[in-house]
C-alpha cells in the first residue's frame, strides 16, 4: 500500500515540484493551500507524513502543528521554512515538528528526510516482515511502556532521556537483528544532526548502566564486534 503524504503549501511552483517528485517516487500525494484546511483534512483522513509549510494564508504552520499535536494528532511533521532563521526552526520544532527543511532544497533531501521520519514512525516493519511487539514490553527486570513512554527496572522508574528511549525502542522493534551504527544513527537522530558513531556507542553504555545487571557483561544489549549491536530478550 503507498503511503499517503499530505503536503500543505500554497506556492503553485513548490507544489508542483514536490507533489510530482513525492508521485515518481510511489507516494499517494494529497495537498492542502491553507492552515485550516489542513487541520480538517487531518482530523477527517489517515497520513502517513505531513509537509508543513511555515508561511500560510489562514493560519500558519506554527499554529497547524501546534493544533493538531493539542488534539492529539501523532502523525510525523516535516516542517518547510523559507527564512532560514534558527529560533523559526527551533520554535517549529518545540510546537511539535519532526524535522525541518529549509527552502531552497533539492528534492534528494526532501526524500531522505521524508523516509528516515517514515521509518522512525514505523519502527516495526523489517525487511524479514512485521515483529509483534507487545505494550508494555518485558526484559529480565525490565518493563518498557511504549505508550506512556516510561521504562521500569524491579518496579521502579528508570529516567531515560529522550534519544536513550528513542534508540531502545527501535532495538527491541528490531530484536535479534544485527544493526550497524550508521543504521542507529539514521533511525534515531535527525539527519541533519550529523552524529559521530560514537555517539551510539556512549548511548548504548548509558542503557547498559541502567538496565543491565552487569553493564560489562550485558544479556540483553549485545556488540556485535566490527559492526554494531543487536538487541536479544
Amino acid at each position: 500500500m503507498k503511503r499517503r503524504i499530505l503536503l500543505v503549501e500554497d506556492e503553485r511552483g513548490m507544489v508542483v515540484m514536490i507533489r510530482d517528485r513525492l508521485l515518481a517516487s510511489g507516494y499517494d500525494v494529497e495537498v492542502a493551500v491553507t492552515g485550516p484546511s489542513a487541520v480538517v483534512r487531518v482530523l477527517r483522513e489517515s497520513f502517513d507524513l505531513i509537509i508543513l509549510d511555515i508561511l500560510l494564508p489562514g493560519q500558519d504552520g506554527l499554529a497547524v502543528c501546534q493544533e493538531l499535536r493539542r488534539r492529539g494528532v501523532a502523525t510525523p511533521i516535516l516542517m518547510l521554512t523559507a527564512l532560514g532563521d534558527v529560533v523559526d526552526k527551533v520554535v517549529g520544532l518545540r510546537t511539535g515538528a519532526d524535522d525541518y527543511l529549509t527552502k531552497p532544497f533539492e528534492t534528494i533531501e526532501l526524500l531522505a528526510r521524508i523516509e528516515a521520519l517514515l521509518r522512525r514512525a514505523d519502527p516495526v516493519k523489517t525487511t524479514r516482515g512485521v515483529l509483534a511487539v507487545p505494550d508494555p514490553f518485558r526484559f529480565g527486570d525490565v518493563e518498557v511502556r511504549f505508550r506512556e513512554i516510561e521504562v521500569l527496572r524491579g518496579g521502579e522508574e528508570v529516567h531515560l532521556s529522550a534519544r536513550m528511549f528513542e534508540l531502545l525502542r527501535y532495538m527491541i522493534h528490531r530484536r535479534g537483528e544485527a544493526l550497524s551504527r550508521d543504521q542507529l544513527l539514521d533511525a534515531v537522530w535527525r539527519p541533519d544532526a550529523m552524529p559521530a558513531e560514537r555517539t551510539v556507542d556512549v548511548h548504548i553504555a548509558w542503557l547498559r548502566q541502567r538496565l543491565e545487571v552487569a553493564p560489562s557483561r550485558p544479556q540483553f544489549l549485545l556488540t556485535v564486534r566490527g559492526f554494531g549491536y543487536k538487541f536479544v530478550g
